[in-house]
């Protein structure tokens, strides 16, 4: 009977092997874990101190003279403590305080979102983004990256700055960023502009053939323009004259004929209208450039 109830208590053997070594497992991962912390510890406490310079004496035969000599000749042999490896060790480890300053989150290097309040991961997760061809084109494409927690948004928001495309001065690639704008629109928004003689106002996008006001829309809010040089209606020749996407060949005949005949305090895009020079659309785009 005794030896019954001694076999139920005691247990299988597999039972108590698995039991040891589960912790010896677990007495190993913490040691695992303060052996880290330490030597990170160690690299972080490395950082505010010199380079180690090791003094290497040596004696060599001396090449002056008679007679043999012998001279002694030191070196030094630097090992630096702030090696790639150690360096990110630091990064990772060390306490961050953040500032904040204005920055372009498409520009923005890795060192600057650690000075922003980001870890060394996430920093480097929106520098892939942006390399793999990523663009954040408005603050809120900022806000939804999933390392910009909705703290940290918030109190960068004032200092977010994205440049805005400048239309007069843009080449095809940026226009090409912009939503809805392929190659074909990029293009013709450049060559465009050279009929133009230079935008006067965003609306001006919308003369393009097809452009449309959805796509006008979409990017309104990223583009700027900047003042551009007056169209020289006034004093341009016919054959320059019908180059203009709003002038035609009759208009600039007209045009010309109008300036012999007409005092120059008549000269303006409504008279030429009231003269039947041109058509009310065209005086009506004409009328959005700037002119002299």
């Amino acid at each position: 009977m005794e030896k019954q109830r001694s076999e139920r208590k005691s247990l299988p053997t597999s039972t108590v092997i698995g039991a040891v070594a589960l912790v010896f497992l677990a007495i190993g991962y913490q040691t695992a874990l303060f052996v880290h912390r330490a030597a990170s510890l160690r690299i972080v406490s490395n950082r505010d101190r010199p380079d180690t310079v090791y003094v290497v004496e040596r004696i060599v035969p001396s090449q002056a003279g008679d007679e043999p000599e012998q001279r002694t000749v030191t070196t030094s042999v630097r090992r630096s403590h702030h090696e790639p490896s150690a360096e990110r060790v630091r990064r990772q480890t060390s306490r961050r305080s953040y500032e904040s300053f204005r920055f372009d989150p498409n520009t923005v290097s890795v060192e600057d979102l650690m000075r922003l309040g980001f870890s060394l991961k996430q920093a480097e997760s929106i520098d892939n983004y942006r390399k793999k061809g990523g663009r954040f084109r408005r603050k809120s494409d900022f806000a939804k990256s999933f390392v910009v927690s909705d703290s940290i948004f918030q109190r960068l928001e004032p200092y977010i700055d994205i440049p805005l495309v400048d239309i007069n001065k843009a080449d095809s690639a940026a226009f090409d960023a912009l939503p809805g704008i392929g190659p074909w629109f990029a293009s013709r928004m450049v060559s465009f502009r050279g009929e133009l003689g230079g935008y006067s106002c965003k609306e001006q996008l919308l003369d393009i053939y097809n452009f449309g006001q959805e796509r006008f829309d979409g990017l309104k809010d990223l583009i700027t323009v900047s003042p551009a040089e007056p169209y020289p209606i006034w004093s341009l020749p016919e054959d320059s004259l019908r180059l203009h996407p709003f002038i035609d060949r009759h208009a600039a005949h007209g045009i010309v004929l109008f300036r012999r005949n007409s005092p120059p305090e008549d000269w303006t895009v409504e008279s030429l209208k009231k003269a039947g020079i041109l058509s009310e659309e065209d005086a009506d785009k004409l009328s959005r450039c700037r002119l002299k």
